[in-house]
């Protein structure tokens, strides 16, 4: 089992940028691909970005490349999302999620990920 806790968002002027982390308790993220998805109001959670074990492969959504960067920390067991440029539909409940590592998944999609934390608002004002 593995217990995903997110933290760092908030309320940012259109422009302005938040580090997301997500901290994990239960086993080390190194057997795990780890990823951001992220939900606003009414509809589905979308996939943003995905990091492998190893931090060597880092794809993004095309709605945030070149504004957010996914890392990990494996030696403090965290994953970061670092949000720059930040714009009002950028708003939602983000969240994180580990998957364990298997060659069938690409992981960009929910059912790719086996454990999810409880979300962290991030709201974007114009």
């Amino acid at each position: 089992q593995v217990q995903l806790v997110e933290s760092g968002g908030g309320l940012v002027q259109a422009g302005g940028s938040l580090r997301l982390s997500c901290a994990a308790s239960g086993r080390f993220l190194t057997s795990y691909q780890m990823g951001w998805f992220r939900q606003a109001p009414g509809k589905e959670r979308n996939f943003v970005a995905t990091i492998s074990y190893s931090g060597g492969s880092t794809p993004y959504a095309d709605s945030v490349k070149g504004r957010f960067t996914i890392s990990r920390d494996n030696a403090k067991n965290t994953v970061y999302l670092q949000m720059n440029s930040l714009k009002p539909e950028d708003t939602a409940v983000y969240y994180c999620a580990a998957g364990t590592l298997r060659a069938s998944r690409g992981y960009y999609y929910r059912g790719d990920y086996d454990y999810w934390g409880q979300g962290t608002q991030v709201t974007v004002s114009s």
